[in-house]
């Protein structure tokens, strides 16, 4: 039996590999998914078995899991085409009688309304269809989804959105690998469907006001209609497909959505998640 990481050169995935290493699962008992082995060198080098396949190439994936394995399934990339790739995976790891499918969905469920959920609640039915044993890890935001993109914000003094007063409880990227790793390891999930959001929900006027703390630089706030801030993102470079995404996501935090309050990703992780306050420093340290 294998711990299996698809997706395992992704930012998270890579995370979840690193983090089963730490916790003292052998590393003969890790399995990677990647597409590059390249880029899984290192990882390789200190004997995590790597298997290549690629979501959009459902062949490669015959083999790629055994019976008994436990997998994470990590949510792809590509918006707009993940549930054919999550079918196919979903549809190998039934074929090789794998013992448990953990699958990285989003924050609410079925009860998420907005379109970036979509097709991870197509997924969650079709793992639910499969007759898999599961466990759904429902991640909130990522601080680094903010975070990451620091330089124009500094750049122009302000934050700018349409969420309003909406909350969002973010947390650290490796917040939510470690709680995969607490499931990938533990026992008693199976069936299980986790809501995992920061410990601390905050809003848009609050991270602005850290940024300018942390840099003392003037940074504020600046609430926009739903339509300028897709022409903003979108003259910032983005796809406008990507760019409406974001725009719903603003709605659906302004409508409470990403709040969280579930506490199950500190319990998972048996500590306090991260603040965002600490990814604010580490960022603008570069």
């Amino acid at each position: 039996m294998s711990i299996v990481v698809t997706g395992a050169t992704g930012h998270l995935g890579r995370l979840v590999v690193e983090g089963l290493l730490a916790a003292g699962v052998p590393a003969g008992q890790v399995a990677a998914v990647v597409r590059n082995k390249e880029k899984a060198a290192d990882l390789a080098e200190r004997g995590v078995e790597l298997r290549v396949a690629d979501y959009n190439a459902p062949e490669t994936l015959a083999g790629v899991f055994g019976a008994g394995d436990k997998v994470l399934l990590v949510s792809g990339s590509e918006v707009g085409r993940r549930v054919p790739q999550h079918r196919a995976v979903i549809d190998a790891a039934r074929a090789a009688g794998v013992a448990h499918l953990v699958y990285t969905g989003v924050l609410g469920g079925p009860d998420a309304d907005f379109d970036l959920a979509d097709e991870h609640k197509a997924t969650e039915q079709a793992v639910l269809d499969s007759g898999l044993p599961y466990t759904f890890l429902r991640n909130g935001w990522y601080h680094e989804n903010y975070t990451e993109h620091l330089a124009p914000v500094l750049a122009h003094g302000a934050v700018v959105g349409s969420a309003g007063g909406g909350r969002v409880a973010s947390a650290a990227r490796a917040d939510y690998a470690a709680a995969a790793v607490a499931v990938l390891t533990g026992e008693g999930h199976e069936g299980r469907a986790y809501e995992l959001s920061g410990d601390v929900a905050w809003t848009f006027p609050e991270y602005a006001a850290e940024i300018a703390a942390r840099s003392g630089k003037p940074v504020a706030y600046r609430q926009v209609a739903p339509a300028e801030h897709l022409a903003v993102l979108t003259g910032a470079g983005l796809p406008e497909p990507m760019a409406a995404i974001l725009v719903d996501v603003d709605a659906a935090i302004a409508r409470g959505l990403l709040a969280g309050g579930s506490g199950d990703l500190s319990r998972l992780i048996g500590r306090p998640t991260t603040p965002l306050t600490d990814a604010v420093a580490a960022a603008l340290k570069g």
